[in-house]
């Protein structure tokens, strides 16, 4: 795991403030190297063959720089005997396969990626990222040179004129997310997930291909009857979890949350190693699953951890939010921040159940889509005029309030009510090129019903926020996430199960609850998804009610995207929304401010 840069025409550029930016990613060897028109950069967490795993690596007029893991590189070097191994590291393993397949080498391979090979004979940067996006590219572009980079702040430490891009955080504040290729700078563009890039280093011409798209998969509905379909997700469970653990050669930990997606990942990782450590937290304020996870952690005589966590919000908020080098609205990254903290003082590498949920659908939300009571609750959605608004978040009453919102809806006003609900009902922003750009991506999805829903959430909710939080809060210490639920079998196989094996009744998660009968104890298999259920609430209302007031109350740059009117409604609570709808706006323009702040 490490962080890279790479320059295309790097005079102007100062390189040793781009490689101090990335030390967090990579604390145990840094690397500058230049040749010609390009400057290669390399941190490095040495995490495989600690001892002989330098980058950038070279190989005849070859250079690779790769941040990430392929976890089947052993297997695929039996498919490289004409090659001539110096290292057991995979980033040789995956230079040599570039080299013998060129783009095909991608299909094969199971892992989390984002890396740059430049081949001096033909003048060309071949940059890739895995599937799913677990591992971040941001690339900047301007007429006279081209730079990519893990991170924002990492491209912020190089370029000093970067402009802002007030569409995108029109977008982000509407959405709680900045969508696909976008970010917070005009000339600065997250690369697509499993993509590829071209880049002339002569013209900087850059040449987009797609070598994986979730839909096809969805698109290849399976025949396998339910026990068939759950012993292969066991199966591909078990390869997913073993490759994992096993290709470190550092100790590998595992989060343990109440829930079945960690729970399952503990009990399978046990098979294949003796003394697994694992790691609860306990948070002030937020509901706590340590006895639930406790019950795992005896049963498979895991060296388990129970860490009491106090967030100190007030005193840690900007530093926690600066590290996304963007405006950040999802207020789980502060518990994700202080559990990777703790994590890292007892192993480097931690398995975790990313994934889980926006595949084998394990949201309350999706209940209704798969059930098809939407359209049924559409008749009922005049209601909204006269009933009160719920305050009681996981109340009966707010769940069915909620559905009979959503029901009256499209495209994207559809999704973001279903998902983020922000200013959703509340506020109405200037459409932009950004949003219309989510509406078509919506509305031409051939998809239908549940698969949909997932297919969109996998693009959009797990890529531009879920993710990034994880790969964000982890790196901030030099710690490295891995997420089996998201591996190349995985991702391959789920969609094509069908909906009824994933949501029966108002069950989610069914096939992955009936398979937890075999390995985990009764009490954690009904139990509902929680995640980071976070105080949000009580920090508005509270820990951070100065500091929010003070941001939003005079000449805040988010009063340029909503108005200032509306703004000082909200903080006086004069804006007829439920608390928690309440808090979570004035997050998201919070998140605003402090990026706003830190530029």
């Amino acid at each position: 795991m490490c962080g890279i840069a790479g320059i295309i025409n790097h005079n102007t550029y100062n390189l040793e403030a781009i490689k101090t930016s990335l030390l967090h990613r990579g604390p145990d060897e840094q690397e500058i190297f230049i040749k010609d028109k390009i400057a290669l950069i390399h941190t490095r967490l040495s995490i495989q063959d600690v001892s002989c795993g330098h980058q950038p690596l070279h190989y005849k007029n070859f250079s690779i720089l790769f941040n990430g893991e392929i976890y089947n590189h052993l297997e695929l070097r039996e498919n490289l005997k004409e090659f001539n191994f110096n290292t057991s590291s995979d980033t040789e393993t995956l230079l040599f396969m570039y080299i013998k397949y060129k783009e095909k080498c991608l299909e094969m391979l199971d892992g989390m990626f984002a890396f740059s090979i430049v081949d001096f004979n033909t003048n060309t940067i071949f940059l890739s990222r895995d599937r799913s996006g677990k591992k971040p590219l941001y690339i900047y572009k301007n007429e006279n040179s081209l730079f990519f980079a893990s991170e924002l702040n990492a491209i912020k430490s190089g370029v000093k004129e970067l402009i802002i891009d007030e569409e995108a955080i029109a977008s982000y504040l509407r959405v709680g997310l900045f969508y696909g290729k976008y970010t917070p700078y005009k000339n600065v563009q997250e690369m697509d997930a499993g993509s590829y890039y071209i880049i002339d280093i002569k013209t900087l011409d850059i040449k987009k291909n797609k070598y994986f798209d979730i839909e096809y998969f969805y698109k290849k509905p399976s025949n396998l009857c339910f026990e068939e379909a759950k012993k292969k997700v066991d199966d591909i469970l078990h390869k997913s979890v073993k490759d994992r653990l096993l290709s470190s050669d550092l100790e590998v930990g595992a989060f343990l949350s109440g829930g079945i997606d960690s729970s399952l990942i503990v009990a399978i990782a046990s098979e294949y190693t003796e003394n697994l450590k694992t790691f609860t937290v306990k948070f002030d304020g937020a509901y706590d699953e340590s006895h639930l996870a406790q019950l795992t952690a005896t049963k498979y005589n895991t060296q388990h951890h129970t860490i009491e966590i106090s967030m100190n919000v007030k005193d840690d908020i900007e530093k926690i939010l600066y590290n996304y080098g963007m405006p950040f609205m999802d207020s789980s990254a502060v518990p994700s921040y202080y559990v990777s903290q703790e994590a890292k003082k007892y192993v480097t590498v931690i398995l975790n159940g990313d994934g889980a949920d926006e595949i084998f659908a394990g949201y309350r939300r999706y209940v209704p889509i798969a059930n098809n009571w939407i359209d049924i609750a559409s008749k009922f959605s005049f209601l909204l005029k006269i009933l009160p608004i719920p305050h009681a978040k996981k109340s009966l009453y707010s769940h069915v309030y909620r559905l009979l919102s959503m029901s009256d809806k499209q495209g994207l006003d559809f999704y973001l009510s279903a998902t983020t609900d922000l200013f959703e009902d509340s506020y109405t922003f200037t459409n932009n090129h950004i949003m219309q750009e989510m509406e078509k991506f919506i509305s031409t999805c051939t998809l239908t019903g549940l698969s949909k829903q997932l297919y969109l959430d996998f693009n959009m909710l797990l890529l531009s926020d879920l993710l990034v939080k994880m790969d964000i809060a982890t790196m901030a210490h030099s710690l490295e996430g891995r997420s089996p639920f998201l591996s190349k079998y995985m991702l391959e196989f789920t969609p094509t199960l069908q909906d009824a094996y994933k949501i029966k009744g108002k069950t989610t998660k069914y096939i992955l609850r009936e398979l937890s009968k075999k390995y985990l104890p009764r009490e954690l298999i009904s139990q509902p998804k929680r995640g980071f259920e976070v105080p949000l609430k009580k920090w508005v209302e509270k820990d951070l009610k100065d500091t929010i007031y003070e941001s939003l109350n005079i000449n805040s740059y988010s009063s340029t995207f909503v108005d200032n009117e509306f703004i000082q409604k909200l903080l006086q609570k004069k804006v007829n929304v439920s608390d928690e709808k309440r808090a979570k706006m004035l997050w998201d323009m919070f998140s605003l401010e402090s990026w706003k702040k830190s530029l």
